[in-house]
């Protein structure tokens, strides 16, 4: 199956603005380039739902969360509950968002459709073995049930992962 066959068999959930689609696309981009697996609306054990996650070679997972606009930051008090489920974590903005109002005990990222540099380093809070073996468990799961659904779009797939 080609990309543009796969582009064309995972739509989009409908919850993005067309921004964060953006900003999520050249996220998933940069982090491809640097070698690690990701995974768009990650759910995690809490029941939150991580807009990237991504895995490295070496097992160490980052999570993302992007922001679309001012108002988007500003409504949203749930994002410091990812931490617990990752090594790094980094804000996504558009290039227009202004970079201050975002904690500066995150990571920060800009992105587009077709990109994204890292501004910032996050700084790195390892997780204990345990929680990253069953985020990353998690993860495989998530992406086999994708990768099933490609393959078989008229399965009836459980939500157990």
């Amino acid at each position: 199956m080609t990309a543009l066959g796969l582009r064309a068999a995972l739509p989009a959930d409908g919850r993005q603005s067309p921004t964060a689609l953006a900003v999520q696309r050249g996220v998933r981009r940069l982090f491809a380039q640097m070698g690690h697996a990701t995974l768009p609306e990650f759910t995690l054990a809490n029941g939150r739902r991580a807009d990237v996650i991504a895995l490295a070679p070496d097992g160490r997972l980052t999570i993302v969360e992007i922001k679309s606009c001012v108002a988007d930051f500003r409504a949203d008090r749930k994002w410091p509950d990812y931490r617990d489920f990752c090594d790094r974590f980094f804000f996504a903005v558009p290039h227009d968002l202004p970079a201050e109002i975002l904690p500066e005990t995150t990571g920060l990222i800009v992105a587009d459709a077709f990109g994204a540099a890292i501004l910032r380093e996050a700084p790195a809070h390892e997780l204990a073995a345990a929680r990253r073996k069953a985020v990353i468990l998690r993860f495989a799961r998530a992406a086999a049930v994708q990768l099933h659904a490609l393959a078989d779009p008229d399965a009836r797939l459980g939500e157990a992962y």
